[in-house]
Parts: C-alpha cells; sequence; structure tokens
C-alpha cells in the first residue's frame, strides 16, 4: 500500500502546488511510483502539469460523486516517467456543497484512493486553500500532512487553527494520521524578517521542521509555464536540488 500525504494550509500562496509537483517529481526520479492528486478547483496543480482543465472531460470530481466510476480512466499521463496525476477542475467546487448531504462524506476521496494506492509508492494530495470539505477529505485519506509555510509572519499566524483542524480529524475521523513534517518556502535569506520567521517556526515546532529549506527562485514560476517540474525544466538549479533533498528526507520518515 503506497503512502498518502496531504499538503495542507489553509493560507493561499505557500507553495503547496509547488511542492506537490517538485517533491512527486523528485520521488519518480528516485524510482517511486508517484500520484498526484488535484484537490483544489482551481485546477493548479493541473496547470502546472501542462493540461488544460477546461478540456478535461473525467476529472478527481467524476470519482467522489459517482462510487461506480473507473479511476483510471481519469488519470493522466505527464511527461515525467512514474508520475501521474488525477486532475481537476472547477467542477470540484460542486463537490463541496453535493457532499454535504451524502452519507460519510468525510470519506469520499478515502474511498477513492483505497484502490489507487495499491498501485503507487506515493500518493501527493495538493489540498485547496481553505479548511472546508475538501480538505478534511484530504486529511481523512492520508497517513501524513506535509504542511509548506510561508518564511512571512501572517502564514505563521495561521497555523494554530491548521493544527486544530488537524487535531480533529484524527480524534474524529483518522486516528492514524501523522504529521510529516513541516517546510520552510519562499525563503529570502537576504532580509531579516526572513530569518527571523524561519527561527520562529523552528522554535514553535523543533523537529517538525524539515532541514530542507525552499528559497525563493523564479524558476518555480517558469516551470509551470512549461507544464514540467523545476527538476526536469532547470534540474541543476537551486531549487531543483533543494527538492531532491526534501524528496531524501521523506524517503527517510
Amino acid at each position: 500500500m503506497g503512502k498518502v500525504i496531504a499538503l495542507a494550509n489553509q493560507k493561499g500562496g505557500v507553495g503547496k502546488t509547488t511542492t506537490t509537483i517538485n517533491l512527486g517529481a523528485a520521488l519518480a526520479e528516485q524510482g517511486r511510483q508517484v500520484l498526484l492528486v488535484d484537490m483544489d478547483p482551481q485546477g493548479a496543480l493541473s496547470v502546472g502539469l501542462g493540461l488544460n482543465p477546461l478540456a478535461l472531460e473525467r476529472t478527481v470530481y467524476n470519482l467522489l460523486m459517482d462510487p461506480k466510476a473507473d479511476a483510471g480512466e481519469s488519470i493522466e499521463r505527464t511527461k515525467q516517467e512514474g508520475l501521474d496525476l488525477l486532475p481537476s477542475n472547477i467542477d470540484l467546487a460542486a463537490a463541496e456543497v453535493l457532499l454535504v448531504g451524502e452519507v460519510a462524506r468525510e470519506q469520499a476521496l478515502a474511498r477513492v484512493l483505497r484502490v489507487l494506492r495499491k498501485r503507487y509508492d506515493y500518493v501527493l494530495i495538493d489540498c485547496p486553500p481553505s479548511l472546508g470539505l475538501l480538505t478534511v477529505n484530504a486529511l481523512t485519506a492520508a497517513d501524513g500532512v506535509l504542511v509548506p509555510l510561508e518564511c512571512e509572519y501572517f502564514a505563521l499566524r495561521g497555523m494554530a487553527l491548521l493544527m486544530d483542524t488537524i487535531e480533529k480529524v484524527r480524534e474524529r475521523l483518522n486516528p492514524d494520521l501523522e504529521i510529516v513534517g513541516i517546510l520552510a518556502t519562499m525563503y529570502d535569506s537576504r532580509t531579516v524578517h526572513g530569518r527571523e520567521v524561519l527561527g520562529r517556526v523552528e522554535d514553535a515546532f523543533g523537529g517538525r521542521v524539515f532541514r530542507t529549506v525552499i528559497a525563493k527562485t523564479i524558476r518555480f514560476a517558469e516551470a509551470p509555464v512549461a507544464g514540467e517540474s523545476i527538476l526536469t525544466y532547470a534540474g541543476s538549479s537551486a531549487g531543483a536540488v533543494a527538492y531532491r533533498e526534501l524528496a531524501k528526507e521523506v524517503l527517510a520518515s
């Protein structure tokens, strides 16, 4: 059974999608079979891997709403060997409303992944920037949570709410849920503010913080335009090296 990791943070723009793509690519580069799951109705993960969400006929939405749907028909191959994608588009926004009236509504994604996780070594779920039902579904389906945290004061302030949500899911829905680690992203070592926030994160969360720190680089903005990860777009860049190091930490965890 593959390990399922949800990448969650209710604050947008902290690097969830970037980390999902590039950590997945780095794990695939290490010979693992990896499935990326786009649980954000904005479909940023799908766009970042070169797909047009509006042109997709079958997405994760179909699997969540129809228990009889064939998951294999919704999975898309990416440009990188060993890296597959379960895409989404704006249809997924309706799922948050429609699932409310369903029995076991928090476990819809877990049902979808029950079969798929047998085919992959790792399943990485890109959560939407909220703590709504889609994110709760991801946390319920996951073995662990990886929290990308921007090295900025306001991003740090929201961590208490996220940790509270994780704890509630652990108590009520998924007692095996663990925190895989907290990943400092968008770090700028040239600023006092960036260094101070990183220090606060390390003080607050100690051993839960990954040694790898993801620094700011324009390559992260350029790679999605090409529809690929930074590992294939700029394989020798500092960003690519950092995600390879993160993959080693995840594999060792």
